[in-house]
Order: structure tokens, then sequence, then C-alpha cells
């Protein structure tokens, strides 16, 4: 059976995404429960994978990875050898972010940080080597309105 959270668990879950950083005692505290229990919850929450993993969120861009592109992929292939050898391909690519197998007109959208165009044209040189794709295309963004890891607010 799957582990239900409840309404503290909740609010552990929310208190960690807004800082990952929170000791024990930080996080007991805000969430009003024991040093232990709140122990022993964010544990079995880890063991149970509703939390994934803790990470620090840093300013790509004074990082050197100031340009933020969406990369979309049609294929003809839809075959299990290819799509492993796809799954391979993305996931040894450091500057790709995220892969997404799509419905609709496109087949998969790539989102990845590179320092500019031309490192974008390396990423690309690097994965048609890999891989044979039908088409693709990149978008290179020129704003970021939005962009955060938060899931909203758990609601029952």
């Amino acid at each position: 059976m799957a582990y239900e959270i409840d309404e503290i668990d909740r609010r552990i879950v929310a208190a960690l995404q807004r800082d990952a950083s929170l000791s024990v005692d930080q996080l007991s505290e805000e969430v009003h429960l024991s040093r232990n229990a709140c122990w022993r919850r964010v544990k079995l929450m880890e063991d149970e994978g509703i939390i994934t993993g803790r990470v620090a969120l840093v300013d790509a861009e004074r990082l050197g990875y100031g340009l933020s592109v969406f990369i979309l992929v049609r294929t003809t292939h839809h075959e299990p050898g290819w799509l492993d050898r796809f799954r391979t391909a993305v996931q040894a690519i450091p500057e790709i972010q995220g892969v997404y197998r799509m419905s609709g007109d496109l087949d998969y959208v790539l989102r990845a940080r590179v320092p500019d165009v031309k490192a974008y044209d390396r990423l690309y040189q690097r994965l048609i080597a890999k891989v044979p794709l039908s088409d693709v295309s990149a978008s290179f963004v020129m704003e970021e309105i939005k962009e955060t890891m938060m899931l909203p607010p758990i609601v029952r």
C-alpha cells in the first residue's frame, strides 16, 4: 500500500521546498512537531520516494550558463532499441536538464542550459552523433519570467 501523506507531512514538504537546508530542529519548530517525530517522517518520505533529493539552487548565468534552450525533437524511430540509445545519449549530456516524451506533433522536448549559441551547437552535434533524429529545432529563452521547482501546496 502506498504511503499516504497527512497534513503534517504536507507542512514538512512545503517547508523543505522553501528551504532544503533547514536543520531537523528548525524544521520541527516550523511544523510544530517534536524533533524525533519530524526526523522519522522525513526519513519515511525519503524511503518512500516522496522526497527524492535536496539540492542547492544556483544562478546559472553567474556560473556561465546564461542561455536556456528548449530543443524540439521529432523522430521516425519508435522502436525500443532506438529509445534506449536516445535515453542513454540525453542522460550523458550534462547540459540537458530535462527530457520529456510528448503527445501531439512533437516526440520529445529537451530543456538545456548552455553558455551561448556556439555551446548549443556543440551540444546539438554531440546529440546527433549519438542517435539519429529526424527533425530538431531549438528555441532560445529571451526572458525567464518564472522558474521554480516548488510544487503548489497539496490540497486534499
